[in-house]
């Protein structure tokens, strides 16, 4: 697993958010659509990805989750899948994720781990030196330890 400084890829991961965020609200034009995940968090380090919040309304989800697919997404297998919340992956080249949410649901929070970490530098300092202490681990094993953090974060524990 490698990770990448802020400047190494920041920047074009906004411009594509940019790109997607108008091809999303052209489909569906009510859904709130944030940029998540570490490329939005100023000098966080990241695997390069970039991640994007989808909020519906709950009877919407699963008609969005169709819409989604025509920007050339999939479902994402072994994940978390819930009527309130669904993982789409892009099937090009660009390192897209969409968490499709239903408004108002418990998974909104990450939109909330975006916000604690845009404002407190020293958390991101925190998460910038997990993420270095897992190159070399698996995806699982990294996946934990991310997950430990963010309920940390969430909880304040």
């Amino acid at each position: 697993m490698k990770f990448y400084r802020a400047e190494q890829y920041q920047a074009s991961c906004e411009d594509l958010f940019l790109r997607y965020e108008r091809e999303v609200k052209n489909l569906l034009p009510n859904a709130r659509v944030e940029h998540v995940g570490a490329s939005s968090i100023p000098l966080a380090i990241s695997k390069g990805n970039l991640d994007i919040f989808i909020g519906v309304e709950s009877d919407e989800l699963e008609a969005a989750v169709q819409i989604l697919t025509t920007l050339g997404f999939k479902e994402k297998v072994d994940t978390l899948r819930t009527s309130e919340l669904c993982m789409l992956e892009s099937r090009s080249s660009d390192d897209v994720a969409f968490q499709l949410v239903a408004n108002g649901s418990e998974f909104e929070f990450f939109l909330i781990f975006r916000d604690k970490l845009r404002a407190d530098p020293s958390l991101v300092q925190q998460y910038n030196e997990l993420k270095m202490s897992c190159e070399g681990l698996s995806q699982d094993d990294y996946r934990r330890k991310k997950s430990d953090f963010i309920n940390h974060v969430l909880t304040g524990a």
